[in-house]
C-alpha cells in the first residue's frame, strides 16, 4: 500500500483518519468488516484507542506503521480500528472482555475476535520485540492466527466462556428498597476511608481526580452530621493539593487527565473536556461552601483554558480533548521546563521566584529527560505570593507566569480534537452555567446557552432522538449518524434543566422534559428497571459483544448513566409533580441498592442521586433583575447542596412555567421589587426580599 490511503480515509474521526496512511488494511467498525471476516474465514484484529492516547500513538508507530507487521496483519486478519470517544458502546464492552482475559484494560486495547465479533484473546499495548515480560506483537499475531486456523474448537470455546463472563459482569444488579441515609453513609465512609491524608485524593498511584466523589464530600460537608468534618477535610485537602500539583496546568489553566504518582506531580498530559467540566464544578462548589478565594481562582483558570482551547467561539460548543504531546517521541515536552528554558525567557528576579515557586530544579521529574520539570508548587507558596501583602512578589510571579506561557505557545502545540460530542457538551454546559452564577460571569453563561442552542438545533429531535456526535473536527470523511447513548441523553437533559434555571426560558425546560421522555422510552427497562446504555432497538447490536445489555452504575471516569438519568428524573419530578418520573428514578436506584456499597469511590454519582432522592428538594426562585435580585441570588447559591435548585426568573416568565411552579408563582400576593420564594418539599415560605433573611432561612432548609 505504498503511499496509498486505506479505507480509513473515508472516516471522520480524528483517531481513525490519523491511521489512513498506515499499510494495514484497516476497516471501520460495522457489519461490512465482519461480513468480510466471515467470508474469508479470518479472525478480526480489533484496535481501540483515542487521538489523545500517547501509547496508542506509540503502538501505531512501532507496529501498525511497520510494513512487516502490517503484512502479517493483512495476511491473517481483518483489521478493525475504533475510536473509543466516537464509539464508547463498543469500547466499554471490549474493555470488559479484555479485562476478563488479561486482568487489565486501557488504551490501546488490542483484541482478537472470531468473525462473529466474539473475543478469544486480548491485551493492551504489545511491544515490537519481547520486552519486560511482554511478548512481541508479531509473535502474538502469529500465535493467535495459528490458534484460529488449527485450534478452532478451543478458540470458540474460549470466546463463548468470555462472552458468558462479560454478560454476567455487565448485567450485575442487586435490587433493594433500602434507599436511606444508612446506604449513603456507607458510600461516604468508603470514600473517606480511601482518602490520602498526606497528599489528598484517594488511594495511591496512579491518581485520578474522582470529581463525583469530591462533590459528594462537599455536599456532606455542608450538612449537619457525623461525617461533615471528615468530608470537609478530605475535600479541601484534595482540591488544594491537586491545584498545587503538576496535574494542574499553572500557566494556561485546566487539568491533565491523571497523575502517575500519589503526590499529583507527574501527570498523563492529555486534557479532557469531561475531566475539566467535573473539576470546574468541584472548585465552584468548594468556593460556594468554604469561601476560599483560591478555589474561585482555579475555577476561572479552567474556564480560561476551555475558552481558549476547547471552545468553538463562533458556533458554540466544546471540543473533546487536547493531546498529551505532538509525537510518539515526545512525552509532555510542551508542558514541561528545564531551568535553561525558563532562564531564557525570564529576568533574573522573575526566574528566582518562578524556580522557587514552581520547583524548577537541575534534576527534574521526567524519566525520558531528567532536566525537564513539571511545574508544581510547594503547599501555599503560590497562594502566598498572590494573597499576602507582598505585592511585589505577586507582580513578579504573575509576570514570570505570563512570559512562560507566551514562550510555551511558540512550541509545537499538541493536537486538539475538535469533535463535538453531545454528552460531554452537556457536562461542560452545566459546569459553565454553575460557574457563571456563583462567580458572576455573564459572558460564561451566554456561551453556555449558545452551546446548548447548537446541540439542540443540530443533534436533537423528538422523532430521531439525540445524536452522539454533533460535529467532527477533521475535514473529510463520510461518517453516518452515531446514535446517542444513555449518557448523551442524561447529560444534555441536565444541561437543559440548568439552562432553564439560569435563564427562565421555558423552551429549555421543554427540551429537558422531551429528551427525558425519549430517554425513558428508548433506554428504560420496564421489566427489570434501570436504564440500558444503548437503545433497546439498535441496528448493529448483533455484532460481537454489542449484543450484551449494559446498565452502567460505575463512574468510569464520567458519571455513570443510571444515577445521572435518575437525577434528571428527580429534578423533573420536582418541577412537574409527575409521579412517573419519581417512580422510575426510585426503581432505578433500587435496582443497584443491594450492590452499590461495594463500588464505593466509583459510585459517587449514585450517592449524589441518592441524596437527591432521600432529601426533600429545596427550591429557591429569585424573581427580578436589579441589584437586589443579585444579592438574593448570591445568598441562594451560597453553600452547595445537591438537593437545592436556584431558579432565576423575571415576571414575564410567569406566563410559561413548569406545572409545579405554575401552581404557585403567578398566584403570589403582589410584592414590590425583587423577591425570593423558598420552598422545601411541599412547603413554601412567604416571599423574602432581604438577602440576609434568605440566608438564615436556607440554613435550616437544605
Amino acid at each position: 500500500m505504498d503511499n496509498q490511503e486505506n479505507s480509513l480515509a473515508a472516516a471522520s474521526s480524528a483517531y481513525l483518519r490519523s491511521a489512513r496512511h498506515q499499510p494495514v488494511e484497516w476497516h471501520e467498525w460495522g457489519e461490512e468488516a465482519f461480513a468480510k471476516a466471515s467470508q474469508a474465514d479470518k479472525p478480526v484484529l480489533l484496535d481501540i484507542g483515542a487521538v489523545w492516547c500517547h501509547w496508542c500513538h506509540v503502538m501505531d508507530r512501532e507496529s501498525y506503521e511497520d510494513p512487516a507487521t502490517a503484512s502479517l496483519i493483512n495476511e491473517h486478519y481483518i483489521a478493525v480500528k475504533v475510536d473509543r470517544d466516537e464509539r464508547p458502546d463498543v469500547d466499554t464492552r471490549y474493555q470488559s472482555a479484555v479485562s476478563t482475559i488479561s486482568g487489565q484494560g486501557g488504551w490501546p486495547l488490542t483484541a482478537f475476535l472470531t468473525p462473529e465479533g466474539k473475543p478469544f484473546f486480548g491485551g493492551t499495548y504489545f511491544p515490537p520485540v519481547d520486552r519486560h515480560g511482554r511478548p512481541s506483537f508479531q509473535r502474538v499475531l502469529l500465535t493467535m492466527a495459528e490458534a484460529f486456523a488449527n485450534k478452532r474448537e478451543e478458540v470458540n470455546e474460549s470466546a463463548g466462556s468470555i462472552l458468558e463472563a462479560i454478560e454476567h459482569n455487565e448485567t450485575l444488579s442487586g435490587h433493594s428498597s433500602a434507599l436511606d441515609p444508612g446506604l449513603l453513609d456507607k458510600l461516604l465512609n468508603s470514600i473517606v476511608s480511601q482518602f490520602d491524608t498526606r497528599n489528598g485524593g484517594f488511594g495511591s498511584q496512579p491518581k485520578f481526580p474522582h470529581s463525583g466523589a469530591i462533590d459528594l464530600l462537599i455536599d456532606a460537608a455542608s450538612r449537619r452530621g457525623s461525617l461533615a468534618e471528615s468530608a470537609k477535610h478530605a475535600a479541601i485537602v484534595t482540591l488544594k493539593n491537586m491545584a498545587a500539583g503538576g496535574i494542574h496546568d499553572h500557566l494556561a489553566g485546566g487539568f491533565h487527565r491523571y497523575s502517575v504518582d500519589e503526590r499529583w506531580i507527574v501527570p498523563h498530559f492529555e486534557k479532557m473536556a469531561y475531566d475539566n467540566s467535573g473539576l470546574l464544578k468541584n472548585y465552584v462548589h468548594a468556593f460556594q461552601t468554604f469561601l476560599k478565594p483560591q478555589f474561585a481562582a482555579v475555577a476561572k483558570g479552567i474556564i480560561r483554558w476551555m475558552d481558549e482551547w476547547l471552545s468553538d467561539r463562533d458556533l458554540g460548543g466544546f471540543y473533546a480533548s487536547q493531546d498529551a504531546d505532538d509525537s510518539p517521541e515526545d512525552d509532555g515536552d510542551y508542558f514541561t521546563w528545564t531551568r535553561a528554558e525558563a532562564k531564557a525567557v525570564l529576568t533574573v528576579e522573575e526566574f528566582e521566584i518562578a524556580a522557587n515557586c514552581y520547583n524548577l530544579r537541575d534534576i527534574g521529574d521526567m524519566h525520558h529527560n531528567p532536566r525537564k520539570n513539571v511545574l508544581h508548587t510547594r503547599t501555599g507558596m503560590e497562594e502566598f505570593a498572590a494573597e499576602s501583602g507582598e505585592e511585589a512578589l505577586a507582580i513578579l510571579l504573575n509576570s514570570a507566569r505570563e512570559k512562560m506561557h507566551a514562550a510555551r505557545l511558540k512550541r509545537r502545540t499538541p493536537y486538539v480534537d475538535k469533535t463535538v460530542y453531545a454528552g460531554w457538551n452537556g457536562m461542560c454546559i452545566s459546569a459553565y452555567l454553575e460557574a457563571a452564577r456563583v462567580l458572576g460571569l455573564p459572558e460564561v453563561k451566554a456561551f453556555a446557552l449558545k452551546s446548548l442552542d447548537r446541540v439542540l438545533a443540530t443533534a436533537w429531535s423528538v422523532e430521531r432522538g439525540l445524536a452522539h456526535v454533533i460535529a467532527y473536527g477533521e475535514a473529510g470523511g463520510t461518517a453516518g449518524r452515531v446514535a446517542g447513548l444513555l449518557d448523551d441523553y442524561a447529560f444534555v437533559s441536565l444541561a437543559a434543566l440548568d439552562a432553564w434555571e439560569a435563564s427562565g426560558e421555558f423552551r429549555y425546560f421543554e427540551a429537558a422534559r422531551d429528551i427525558a421522555d425519549v430517554m425513558l422510552e428508548r433506554f428504560y427497562d420496564d421489566a427489570g428497571h434501570g436504564f440500558f446504555d444503548t437503545e433497546k432497538i439498535g441496528g448493529t447490536a448483533s455484532i460481537g459483544v454489542l449484543s450484551v445489555r449494559r446498565k452502567p452504575l460505575q463512574d468510569a471516569p464520567t458519571p455513570a448513566g443510571n444515577p445521572t438519568a435518575a437525577m434528571v428524573l428527580l429534578r423533573l419530578h420536582a418541577l412537574t409533580n409527575q409521579q412517573r418520573y419519581e417512580r422510575s428514578a426510585g426503581k432505578t436506584l433500587e435496582t443497584f441498592a443491594g450492590v452499590v456499597e461495594h463500588f464505593g469511590l466509583y459510585a459517587a454519582s449514585y450517592g449524589l442521586a441518592l441524596r437527591r432522592m432521600i432529601e426533600p428538594p429545596v427550591q429557591v426562585c429569585v424573581v427580578g433583575d436589579d441589584a437586589q435580585a443579585l444579592l438574593l441570588l448570591a445568598a441562594a447559591t451560597s453553600r452547595y447542596a445537591v438537593n437545592k435548585s436556584v431558579v432565576h426568573l423575571r415576571r414575564e416568565h410567569f406566563t410559561r412555567l413548569p406545572p409545579a411552579l405554575a401552581e404557585t408563582l403567578p398566584h403570589l400576593p403582589a410584592v414590590p421589587g425583587s423577591f425570593a420564594l423558598l420552598c422545601r418539599g411541599n412547603l413554601c415560605l412567604p416571599p423574602i426580599t432581604d438577602a440576609d433573611k434568605l440566608s438564615e432561612s436556607l440554613n435550616g432548609a437544605s
